[in-house]
C-alpha cells in the first residue's frame, strides 16, 4: 500500500509464463527475471547492482523508458508477449458433470443408503429352501407370495432416493460453479490498472500488462505483477500476507525495490 501516489514501477515479471529461455534482442532472459524476484532486500539489490548496474540498467536491457514507458506499438506489445509471456494465470479445467456425480456419491450417508437398498432388493429375490412345503397352510403360503412380489419396492425406492440426491447435489455444484468462473472472468476483464505508455498515463486491463511496462502505483492499489521499484515517495507496502507481519515494508531504491504482485 503505497502512503504517497506518486510511485513508479517496472513491471519485470508476470503471473504466469510457459516460454523458453529465448529473450529475442532483449538484453535479459525471463529465467534471469524469474531469479531476481525470488531474491529480497539486500540480496536483490546486490544482484541488481552486480549483474545491471542499478534499476535503470535493467530499464535499459528491457528497452523501456522510465519516464515514457513503452513506445505502445502493438508490434512491440506482440513481441514481448511472446517472449516473456502475459500477465494471466489459466483457469482451472472445470469439473464435468460427471465427475462432480461421482464426488456426491463419496457421501457416507448416500454409501449405507446404497448397501441398504442393494441388501434390500437382494432379499426380495431370495426365496429359502422349503418355503413351499406343502405342510405350510395355503392363506400363508399366499401372504408369502404377495411379500415377495413387492418386497423390491423398498429397495428400489431407496435406490431412487439416492440417485435423485446424487443428481440434485451435482446439479447445484455445477451451477455454482459456472456462475462462479462467470463473475471471476468479468472481475478480471473490468480490473484496471495505471501505467505509461508512449509517455501517456492510461488505464489497461491487468491481463494487458507485459513485462516493460512502467506503471504508477497509488494509495491501495493491490500490485498485478511483479515488479521493481524505480522511483518512489515513502512507498509502504503491506507484506502480512507473505510474511505474517503486520508492519509495512517501507520500499526504497537503496534497501528494498522489489514488489511483488498480489500485496498492497
Amino acid at each position: 500500500m503505497g502512503d504517497m501516489a506518486n510511485n513508479s514501477v517496472a513491471y519485470s515479471g508476470v503471473k504466469y509464463s510457459m516460454k523458453d529461455s529465448n529473450h529475442g534482442d532483449f538484453g535479459i532472459t525471463l529465467e534471469e527475471l524469474r531469479d531476481l524476484m525470488e531474491l529480497r532486500a539486500a540480496d536483490a539489490l546486490h544482484k541488481i547492482q552486480e549483474c545491471y548496474g542499478d534499476v535503470y540498467g535493467i530499464c535499459a536491457r528491457l528497452k523501456t523508458s522510465p519516464n515514457e514507458g513503452l513506445s505502445g506499438n502493438p508490434a512491440d506489445i506482440e513481441r514481448r508477449a511472446a517472449v516473456f509471456g502475459k500477465n494471466f494465470i489459466p483457469p482451472k479445467k472445470p469439473k464435468t458433470f460427471l465427475q462432480l456425480v461421482w464426488e456426491a456419491l463419496q457421501d457416507v450417508t448416500l454409501i449405507i443408503l446404497e448397501i441398504a437398498a442393494i441388501v434390500s432388493l437382494g432379499l426380495s429375490f431370495y426365496q429359502p429352501p422349503g418355503g413351499n412345503d406343502a405342510s405350510c397352510g395355503t392363506a400363508s403360503v399366499g401372504e408369502e407370495e404377495e411379500e415377495g412380489e413387492t418386497g423390491w419396492i423398498e429397495g428400489a425406492a431407496i435406490l431412487l432416493s439416492v440417485v435423485c440426491v446424487v443428481l440434485v447435489t451435482a446439479f447445484n455444484d455445477w451451477s455454482k460453479e459456472k456462475q462462479f468462473r462467470g463473475l471471476q472472468s468479468r472481475i478480471e476483464q473490468e480490473q484496471k490498472f495505471t501505467v505509461i505508455r508512449g509517455g501517456q498515463i492510461i488505464q489497461i486491463p491487468i491481463a494487458d500488462i507485459i513485462v516493460g511496462d512502467i506503471a504508477q502505483v497509488k494509495y491501495g492499489d493491490l500490485l498485478p505483477a511483479d515488479g521493481v521499484l524505480i522511483q518512489g515517495n515513502d512507498l509502504k507496502i503491506d507484506e502480512s500476507s507473505l510474511t505474517g507481519e503486520s508492519d509495512h515494508v517501507k520500499k526504497t531504491l537503496d534497501r528494498d525495490p522489489m514488489l511483488l504482485s498480489g500485496i498492497m
